[in-house]
């Protein structure tokens, strides 16, 4: 029996700031919303007026879009997919975006030994989790696979704007740190756009905090406890940052009573056993979006030592063990944890 699961997991509490004056020059929230990479992007909005709300907002997800477009690996017509097609045989020319998306996703490779890792398309598809057809290869496939995954065996050439795999058959797969890199670039044009008070969620998995709702010091974002349950783990409050979370509720399939995670382990070929979810806060949605994959995949202990020597401004909170006997951790985790779902490290 197989059974595939996809739900929210982040939560943004708002609330009304009670109006000292009920006039014009008080700004007022607009929500909206945008499917896109695969899940629905969110923004939420201050502003004294509605026009620049609704252009900033269509602004907000033409950029989202965009980077759709140039990063999916579901569309023949991306960039990302050209890559794939043409990498194998000679260095592909691209533009200096692309390049710094995988400038970024090799660096976080690199530090991780592999825990991160985008050459993972061919992987993800062994497994079932591109068509959400959930599948258990055989070992012998899993070891024919070792040679089209690796990260190693991407090389990028920043100065000639050039990218060549050096084993034919690589597919490069975004979804480790795609949204991340989306809400990055979305946050540009809210800046440029000079609005001050936003949060933009992409599928509640990373959000980024612009600036604070008015008369709070920031937004509040709710981490909730391990499902099934849905108390709160924490409460953090976010401004100018991110916060990415990674669990097995976004993609997984069950077979014979064995949950298998999407979030993948490239250094064993198999998905990640013995986490339950992470959550970690970076200055910027990619950084977040990369580690909060980096930290689900290593053990709470290589995590934690990975954060201090290459990421020592942000926060985590990692949940690992099973639903019997959680455990958490923290790195630099300075809002209190209800200890009811699990025991401190």
């Amino acid at each position: 029996m197989r059974r595939w699961l996809a739900v929210g997991w982040l939560a943004i509490t708002l609330s009304w700031t009670p109006l000292i004056a009920a006039t014009a020059s008080e700004p007022r929230l607009f929500t909206t919303t945008h499917p896109a990479m695969g899940t629905e992007f969110s923004l939420y909005l201050y502003s004294r007026d509605p026009e620049v709300a609704a252009a900033a907002s269509v602004e907000v997800f033409d950029e989202v879009d965009r980077i759709e477009q140039l990063l999916s690996n579901y569309r023949e017509s991306s960039e990302l997919t050209r890559i794939n097609q043409n990498a194998g045989a000679g260095a592909v020319t691209t533009d200096p975006e692309m390049v710094d998306f995988l400038q970024q996703s090799e660096h976080w490779s690199r530090v991780s030994d592999g825990a991160f890792d985008i050459t993972v398309g061919r992987l993800m598809k062994a497994w079932g989790f591109f068509r959400y057809d959930g599948r258990i290869p055989m070992d012998a496939e899993l070891e024919d696979l070792r040679a089209v995954t690796g990260w190693e065996k991407v090389k990028v050439d920043a100065a000639a704007r050039t990218v060549q795999f050096t084993s034919p058959g690589i597919e490069l797969d975004p979804g480790g740190i795609g949204k991340g890199f989306a809400v990055d670039a979305a946050v540009r044009i809210l800046r440029a756009d000079h609005i001050t008070a936003a949060m933009l969620s992409a599928g509640s998995s990373t959000v980024y905090a612009l600036g604070a709702p008015p008369h709070k010091t920031g937004w509040r974002v709710v981490v909730p406890g391990p499902l099934p349950s849905k108390k709160t783990l924490s409460v953090i409050t976010l401004r100018d940052t991110s916060l990415s979370s990674a669990d097995c509720s976004q993609k997984n399939f069950t077979v014979a009573g064995h949950r298998y995670c999407h979030i993948m382990d490239p250094r064993t070929m198999r998905p990640v056993e013995g986490r339950i979810q992470v959550s970690v806060v970076a200055p910027s949605a990619t950084v977040s979006d990369a580690l909060s994959n980096v930290v689900f995949v290593e053990t709470p202990e290589q995590s934690v030592a990975t954060l201090k020597a290459f990421a020592p401004d942000a926060h985590a909170l990692i949940v690992s063990g099973d639903a019997e006997a959680a455990r958490c951790t923290t790195f630099q985790w300075t809002s209190s944890v209800d200890r009811t779902h699990c025991a401190m490290n």
